[in-house]
């Protein structure tokens, strides 16, 4: 069956191991030094090591496998002395998805050409509300909008954008604004902004477009804020892949974000 689970590239793995205690399924395991998969029926496919590899060695992919099953994850665990993790139901498959529209983006300041382009992507500063005073911290979140530029999705934002030069940049997750009531006022406010999903989108894209990024312009720190959902460590991980690429020392801060709304970090 073609199902999604979780791929190791051993030329780009150093064995480090850290993935391993990540996998609830003992589905990793290191041979020779690197780390690989035990066997297609212990994977789920959910992808919680994928945020785990400081080498970007692993990723999710869909090819043709044996279905995850419960029973072989459970007689591993035991030859191992674990109990086994609890498992929810497995999700109907979702229908194929539409491929997205081919975008041209538009230069800043530059209207429009007939014909084409998209001129909801045209790069342009706003101007953003004051923030709430210090003393308003526990107040509710104040309904206004720190956003102080336009575009803000990671595959529209021109890597020289002038918003960028002594920006505090933000790169979050795209479920992290309706998970957490307050982003604007505690997490947008002073920052610049850059949006993705690291689920549905190709990380090494955003690795490779942020280290242009910060390497083209005078970043002075990066946020990540993203969800608690195991698949999300990946915008980090592009985070800090990028970082390195730039060969300069930016400071980095990880917000995690759960489900239930509640801020860790």
């Amino acid at each position: 069956m073609i199902r999604k689970i979780v791929h190791i590239d051993e030329s780009k793995c150093d064995g480090c191991g850290q993935c391993i205690p990540s996998c609830a399924e003992g589905a990793i395991a290191l041979v020779n030094g690197k780390a690989r998969l035990s066997g297609d029926a212990l994977c789920d496919g959910l992808g919680a090591c994928l945020g785990e590899c400081p080498q970007g060695a692993i990723t999710v992919i869909e090819r043709d496998a044996d279905a995850f099953d419960e029973a072989v994850v459970a007689a591993h665990l035991a030859r191992q002395g674990r109990a086994p993790a609890a498992h929810a139901p497995a999700p109907p498959a979702p229908a194929p998805a539409r491929p997205r529209p081919l975008l041209s983006v538009v230069p800043s300041g530059d209207p429009a050409p007939q014909g084409g382009g998209c001129p909801g992507s045209r790069s342009r500063t706003l101007s953003p509300r004051a923030a709430p005073p210090a003393s308003a911290a526990a107040a509710p979140a104040s309904g206004q909008s720190r956003l102080a530029h336009w575009p803000v999705q990671l595959h529209l934002v021109p890597v020289g954008a002038p918003w960028l030069d002594g920006a505090d940049l933000l790169v979050a997750a795209d479920c992290v604004p309706f998970a957490y009531a307050r982003f604007h006022d505690d997490l947008l406010a002073g920052h610049a902004l850059v949006v993705g999903c690291p689920k549905l989108d190709d990380n090494r894209f955003y690795a490779e477009k942020l280290g242009q990024m910060l390497a083209r312009s005078d970043v002075r720190s990066v946020t990540v804020a993203r969800m608690e959902v195991p698949c999300c460590g990946g915008i980090a991980m592009a985070a800090r892949q990028a970082i390195a690429a730039s060969g300069k020392a930016i400071p980095l801060r990880d917000v995690v974000v759960g489900v239930d709304g509640a801020l860790h970090g």
